[in-house]
């Protein structure tokens, strides 16, 4: 099933890809079929800086349940952090 939805984010922050490390501008992310993975269906992430060329791209293929087990960490340290420094910035 392709479902043809997208969602692209601007995405501030750095990733590495094969040239080294360079400045991030958005992510993609979508739900289809997976270029390397082995499942039927993906959640793929591309994060990418289309100015420098196709070169600076990450890409990542996740199967469904460890998609919403990664945005669940993520949004887990995110809360926890943001406690941590409210703290501190008191």
């Amino acid at each position: 099933m392709c479902t043809y939805i997208t969602e692209k984010v601007p995405t501030s922050g750095s990733g590495k890809g094969a040239s080294g490390w360079f400045e991030l501008a958005e992510s993609s992310v979508y739900y289809d079929h997976p270029v390397h993975a082995r499942e039927e269906h993906t959640l793929n992430i591309d994060f990418l800086n289309p100015a420098m060329g196709p070169a600076a791209r990450v890409a990542v293929e996740l199967s469904s349940s460890a998609a919403r087990e990664l945005a669940e960490a993520i949004l887990k340290v995110l809360d926890a952090a943001g406690e941590a420094g409210g703290a501190q910035a008191s």
